[in-house]
């Protein structure tokens, strides 16, 4: 099951809802990760984006949660705004609020995207053994996302794996690849000792800076051409 809500809402057309919150991240003296406000927003949009486009959604708006101060707003939404950029969005609208009658000890944000998608396309998958596996990026988290940056699969790349027919892309969050695979086929229970790759299956993701992609075996070459040194082989063994 996605980490998303479809509202079919007229004929043809579903809302798609995807959120992501972070805590304890920013530039107050008590967060345990220090980073500017503008990449606490850029990463924070960059996990719901990328859960609203591989569900098969358009973003068409970004709602943001803001406990961090008055000050932050404008760094934070420009961390949106370097997202929506490397996507070439450029009529999404922002909006959102600030929690501005008290002051919080730790930096804390939410964020949602909203996005819409044709009722009758559907990202929903089965396992077989004719599928093919990657994994685009690895998975880090905390500091790690800043001082290994190259490893984190960009959002201009998993838009453009997405627009490839057939693929299926799921983005890998905070409980790990061998989680998020046994939440992509339900009616399996997969065990890491099923699993072949040179990555962690069971390390954070944090926000997340990889995704599994599936696919069919003639269309391997391409997606390693557009992925590069992020692309890393996974088998399922059943």
């Amino acid at each position: 099951m996605r980490d998303i809500v479809t509202i079919p809402f007229n004929g043809g057309e579903s809302l798609i809802i995807a959120c992501d919150n972070s805590g304890a991240i920013g530039m107050k003296e008590q967060d345990l990760v220090q980073v500017p406000y503008e990449t606490v927003a850029y990463y924070a949009f960059r996990v719901a984006v990328m859960e609203c486009m591989a569900a098969g959604g358009v973003p068409i708006s970004v709602i943001l949660h803001n406990f961090c101060g008055n000050e932050p707003w404008d760094e934070l939404v420009r961390g949106i705004e370097k997202g929506l950029f490397e996507l070439k969005l450029s009529d999404v609208r922002i909006t959102g609020s600030t929690e501005s009658n008290f002051s919080l000890l730790q930096s804390a944000v939410g964020l949602v995207v909203l996005g819409k998608k044709p009722t009758a396309k559907t990202t929903d998958i089965t396992y077989s053994n004719q599928w093919r596996f990657a994994i685009i990026g690895l998975p880090l988290v905390g500091n790690e996302v800043i001082e290994l940056q190259d490893q984190v699969a960009p959002l201009s790349i998993f838009q453009e794996v997405s627009m490839v027919q057939d693929v299926i892309l799921w983005p890998v969050g905070s409980k790990g690849i061998l989680f998020e695979l046994n939440q992509m086929f339900s009616n399996e229970n997969l065990t890491q000792e099923m699993i072949v790759t040179n990555v962690d299956m069971l390390k954070s993701a944090g926000p997340s800076t990889c995704f599994i992609a599936v696919f069919h075996p003639d269309q391997e070459e391409t997606l390693r051409k557009m992925t590069g040194s992020l692309f890393h082989s996974l088998q399922i063994k059943k």
